[in-house]
């Protein structure tokens, strides 16, 4: 049997030996898409190439593509599991040629690899061709020799392709296998073709028109090629089954399942383990990639996956949370292929464990309320949208899974109901997240890089310089020329203003040239990510396109905002070494006044941890070691053991950074190095001081540390040490003794507090616990009772004197309300050998009750609970007194 690493393997290494550039997998987040969500094939990293926004990296590439089709209008959760193809996370593989070769070409490969290098027969092989498209059908004939009735013209959008309304288009050809007569179905383009006999096993589009509003308007000046074949469904094939849940990588998955879950797969456990099998696939993914799990966007659908994976373990009966403990089964099956899955395997384990333990907690009380919804709901029926949309809102139980669970019982939900109410909620809970990889760009920035090129930046080495103003903006058009006290934004050939990436922010400082021209700049972005965008008022003259101006940053701010970007990379350090290597940087904010840091931790991180990530990035701050900045190729930047950001978008060339001392330790790495394009200090001291002043949440598994440094650092210390002064004037100590002086207080407090209460139990007893209970007992009903009212007792109070009743009683039940500030709080206790006649829970319930209260709770001997009206705390009692002689 040919494994799936191996098909994947032998794709790869067939183009690379045709003169293809293999490149690596990009993240599933999509940089260069602001309509998906997630990437969804394989073409999508190149789509900007394809378009002729950006230059072809190379003439012809292959890849395996890692994708997801689980939000926004590709979607296909709901499917998996019930199907024979269908999966939330599947790898297509495909070669592509950027206006190099084209139909001819492309044919011979695929013919080729199919044939040859995968051995699939020829004569089970049958293609389709755009109905027009004659030169293809050619072409297979001729090349593949096939007979005309296994060369079908199809005249419908299933073999033309489009990227959308308009842009590039054309005919596309498609591949499919034969399993043979014994499998109902017939080929594409028949009445019987949605049959499993015959399956599409790789599409080849011929991208050579333009069209217009859905109309070809011409054709494509270097026509190109994209293919793509599931890995998947490929290994089906070359497997010899008919789903892609029998073939190795999922089999191996459901194995593990099946034995963690005690359940085997067949029946109605079938599905279930399939459907943990994809969606483990997906979660881990998407997690490797840096998404986590939260209640928006793409975190919201990663945790909808998630969710639905956990409520069919919960099917199958698993008593702990399973997901977390098939990541090693995950990473032994496809980690050497994508090897960030191995990286970022404790991250995913920590967060697949955590969102099952809570959410089994949803799940059990979710499944219980559509029990009840549904109790009277039969085959064919339909639960209301309202109903599913309570279940969403108010207890968090999605409406995928609502659906699930009532798919088995053939009743179906008011889907539209229920988008009406989510309608009706605010924007904020009701919005349905298209999704979008970097945000949208006007087209006014790609026509300026493409006719300009990218800004050189030269603010790395020098703080001023002078350039040539290429391109004015002005209220999103561009001008041939300024005036003073119009609000503009300069693009120039160069520049030292650092536009606002990677978390630092732009720079700000002037402008100025001949014509008496000085413009105010207020900060700098970057669009695309390779033009520098002044934005800012001219403040007096006049500045045209062609001038030479001269540019000067703000070099204070500027000091001060590398001082905070630097510190953040030792920080980053130090949280690793402390938390451990599964923290990653989330976000920054690197800004002239303070730092924020965000990073992937499932939880708080304690006063001691913070206290020695300070004084560690301090003690490397004092060691004053220069920074040093190295270029290089991304793939030898990580082999050197460099952090980079997955998912960020690198060149070929990289800044590499090193800062901090080497410890020989640790073969003499260096504190920290990480990938970066932004400012920083040329030595560590030059950061001065660092100070953490806040950590915090962020959103689920991401925390945030807020920092100072150098001056602002030293004024917020001096500040904190005049409030100290303040206070030791106030306790008539030194500051030195602050501590011992507040410590003494609070343990006198601590006394006297005791004291009273002690007192204060006394005097509520009448001059001693014993003496005074005595006097509260009675008999009802033959059994003893003890009822009390005391009057500002604490409530904490009272289960040490229910313990001395019931030990006075030997057999009975005892129940004391106490009053303060009209409130009254009440307690009953239960002797052992009763509580099989009397609850005290129930007894407390009623007593509440009558003081206007709801609930109470505890253990069958020993309840406790509350209500508004202390006036009624007789009636408290005398409504246990009357259960008692029921």
């Amino acid at each position: 049997m040919t494994s799936t690493n191996d098909i994947r393997r032998t794709f790869l290494d067939y183009f690379a030996a045709n003169d293809h550039q293999v490149v690596p997998s990009a993240p599933l987040v999509p940089y260069n898409d602001p309509s998906l969500m997630f990437v969804n094939a394989g073409m999508v990293p190149f789509k900007n190439v394809f378009t002729g926004v950006e230059t072809p990296p190379t003439p012809r590439a292959a890849s395996s593509q890692k994708c997801v089709r689980a939000g926004g209008k590709h979607n296909d959760l709901d499917n998996v599991g019930y199907t024979a193809r269908h999966l939330t996370f599947f790898e297509m593989l495909g070669n592509f040629s950027f206006g190099d070769y084209f139909k001819e070409r492309a044919i011979e490969l695929a013919w080729s690899l199919v044939t040859r290098d995968l051995g699939l027969a020829a004569d089970r092989l049958t293609v389709t061709v755009y109905h027009t498209d004659d030169e293809a059908y050619d072409l297979w004939r001729k090349i593949a020799g096939l007979p005309e009735d296994r060369i079908i013209r199809i005249a419908t959008k299933d073999n033309f392709w489009a990227m959308g309304a308009d842009g590039p288009c054309g005919p596309s050809s498609e591949i499919f296998w034969d399993h043979g007569p014994e499998i109902a179905g017939g080929p594409p383009g028949s009445p019987e073709e949605d049959g499993d006999r015959f399956v599409e096993i790789w599409n080849l589009v011929f991208m050579q028109n333009v069209q217009e509003a859905d109309e070809i308007v011409g054709d494509l000046p270097r026509p190109s090629i994209d293919t793509g074949m599931g890995l998947e469904r490929i290994a089906t094939v070359m497997q010899g089954v008919h789903n892609v849940f029998e073939t190795d990588t999922f089999q191996a998955i459901i194995a593990a399942s099946e034995e963690l879950a005690q359940a085997k797969a067949e029946g109605d456990a079938l599905g279930s383990h399939r459907v943990i099998a994809d969606h483990l696939r997906s979660t881990s993914f998407l997690i490797a990639d840096g998404v986590l799990p939260s209640n928006e966007g793409r975190g919201y659908v990663l945790r909808r996956i998630m969710r639905r994976a956990m409520r069919h373990a919960h099917l199958l009966g698993a008593s702990e949370p399973l997901m977390h403990r098939l990541v090693p089964t995950l990473v032994g099956e496809m980690g050497q292929a994508y090897p960030d899955l191995p990286r970022a395997q404790a991250l995913i384990t920590e967060v697949l464990e955590r969102e099952e333990t809570r959410f089994r907690q949803t799940l059990e009380k979710g499944l219980r309320l559509l029990d009840d919804a549904t109790a009277n709901l039969g085959e064919g029926d339909r639960l209301s949208g309202e109903t599913a949309f309570k279940l969403y809102d108010t207890y968090g139980f999605p409406y995928d899974l609502t659906e699930d669970a009532l798919r088995s019982r053939g009743v179906a939900v008011d889907r539209d109901g229920f988008d009406a109410a989510m309608d009706r909620q605010k924007a904020a809970a009701r919005a349905a997240w298209k999704g979008s990889g970097a945000a949208a760009d006007s087209e006014i920035w790609f026509d300026i890089a493409e006719r300009e090129g990218a800004t050189e930046f030269t603010g790395y080495t020098s703080t001023e310089g002078e350039g040539r103003v290429v391109a004015i903006v002005v209220d999103g058009e561009e001008v041939e020329r300024g005036d003073s006290g119009q609000d503009v934004t300069l693009i120039t050939n160069q520049t030292p203003f650092y536009g606002e990436s990677g978390g630092q922010t732009g720079d700000a400082g002037r402008i100025s040239g001949d014509n008496r021209l000085e413009i105010a700049v207020s900060e700098t972005s970057k669009p695309l990510g390779r033009l520098h965008a002044h934005h800012g008022r001219i403040v007096s003259g006049t500045v045209a396109i062609g001038d030479s101006v001269h540019l000067a940053i703000d070099a204070a701010r500027r000091d001060a905002v590398r001082a905070n970007h630097s510190a953040t990379h030792l920080v980053h350090a130090a949280l690793r070494n402390h938390l451990g290597e599964h923290v990653t940087q989330k976000g920054s904010l690197v800004a002239q006044d303070r730092l924020r840091f965000d990073f992937s931790h499932p939880k708080p991180v304690s006063a001691d941890e913070i206290a020695a990530i300070e004084a560690e990035v301090n003690a490397e701050i004092r060691a004053n070691d220069p920074v040093v900045t190295r270029l290089m190729s991304p793939d030898d930047a990580v082999e050197a053991g460099a952090l980079a950001l997955f998912g960020e978008k690198y060149g070929e060339e990289v800044r590499v950074l090193s800062i901090g001392r080497s410890d020989a330790s640790s073969s003499g790495k260096t504190y920290s190095v990480e990938l970066c394009g932004g400012t920083h200090v040329k030595a560590t001291g030059d950061i001065g001081l660092f100070r953490i002043i806040s950590e915090s949440a962020v959103s689920s598994g991401v925390r945030r540390i807020e920092a100072l440094t150098g001056e602002a650092a030293r004024q917020w210390v001096v500040g904190r040490e005049e409030a100290l002064k303040t206070v030791a004037s106030t306790l008539k100590t030194s500051p030195e003794e602050v501590e011992a002086r507040v410590a003494a207080l609070v343990d006198e407090r601590k006394t006297l507090e005791r004291e009273l209460s002690e007192a204060k139990k006394l005097l509520a007893l009448s001059g001693g616990i014993s003496g005074a209970a005595a006097n509260a007992d009675e008999d009802i009903g033959g059994v003893a009772f003890s009822g009390q009212v005391l009057d500002g007792m604490n409530p904490k109070e009272l289960r040490g004197l229910l313990d001395d009743a019931k030990n006075r009683l030997g057999s009975g039940v005892a129940a004391i309300c106490t009053v303060n500030d009209g409130k009254a709080a009440f307690a009953v206790a239960v002797t052992d050998d009763l509580t099989d006649r009397f609850s005290a829970v129930e007894l407390v319930r009623a007593g509440v009750a009558a003081l206007g209260g709801k609930g109470g709770g505890g253990r069958p001997d020993m309840a406790q609970g509350g209500g508004p009206d202390g006036e009624k705390a007789e009636s408290a009692l005398a409504v246990v007194r009357a259960l008692l002689s029921a």
